[in-house]
């Protein structure tokens, strides 16, 4: 669904990535993880385009991203952030339909679909009414997970959307969010420094430490198998709940 093909970029003359590929499974949720700087955050906004690659290319279901494309390949995306980046001043529901308003979708269109994704993510309609700053931190991330579902996307990008919520209301939306893509079937790139969150989410989990790929594979490959001793480092430093190497 997603490639990554020698990809090179830098920042303020200081490369992040170089000569990276990588590939992302149609239907699967690949994680990112790794220290600060590593570049996952990056790689995420190599394929939606906000950032620009000074070599190589991103394939998404086989197209090259260009500056001619860029918005008809965004809508094959969902994107979730910290905090949601929800508009303060639109409601729950003038957020979550602002692109079907002006992809100019039927009203009949918008509200089916506002129905569906109100069963999905199991928001009271109530909620729809208020501002971002009238709901908690968890609603605000249920809302934003609407809006990016809005459009129905092939590919869902999160990055690193449950970093600022408390470890309850976290638990809960990471379950949910879960049953939400292994129902729907989407193609998902999460990015989280947490390997207990990678362990939870992640169909493939891909290690990464300045700008390279360390080692990939399931978190029993990462904990059982791992490659070189910066991978048994790694996961030393977030031992809880993990699977117990041999």
């Amino acid at each position: 669904m997603i490639e990554l093909q020698n990809i090179s970029f830098s920042y303020n003359h200081q490369p992040i990535l170089k000569n990276f590929n990588l590939i992302f499974p149609q239907g699967k949720n690949t994680v990112l993880i790794g220290p600060s700087g590593c570049g996952k955050s990056t790689i995420l906004r190599l394929i939606n385009g906000l950032l620009t690659a000074q070599h190589g290319k991103v394939l998404v279901d086989s197209e090259e991203i260009k500056s001619t494309n860029i918005i008809a390949m965004r809508r094959k995306m969902g994107y979730l952030i910290q905090q949601g980046g929800l508009f303060p001043h639109m409601t729950a529901q003038e957020n979550i339909s602002l692109m079907a308003h002006r992809l100019k979708w039927p009203g009949e269109k918008i509200e089916k679909r506002l129905d569906e994704l109100l069963q999905l993510t199991q928001i009271d309609s109530e909620m729809l009414k208020r501002y971002p700053a009238q709901l908690s931190g968890g609603q605000q991330q249920r809302v934003s997970l609407m809006r990016a579902l809005m459009l129905n996307p092939a590919i869902m990008l999160l990055d690193e959307p449950f970093a600022a919520l408390d470890p309850l209301i976290r638990n809960e939306l990471q379950e949910n969010i879960k049953q939400i893509f292994r129902k729907l079937a989407k193609t998902v790139v999460w990015v989280t420094h947490d390997l207990n969150e990678a362990a939870f989410l992640g169909d493939n989990i891909v290690l990464l430490k300045k700008g390279e790929i360390i080692q990939s594979g399931s978190i029993e490959d990462l904990v059982n198998k791992p490659e070189i001793n910066y991978v048994k480092q790694f996961v030393s430093a977030q031992r809880s709940h993990l699977p117990e190497a041999n």
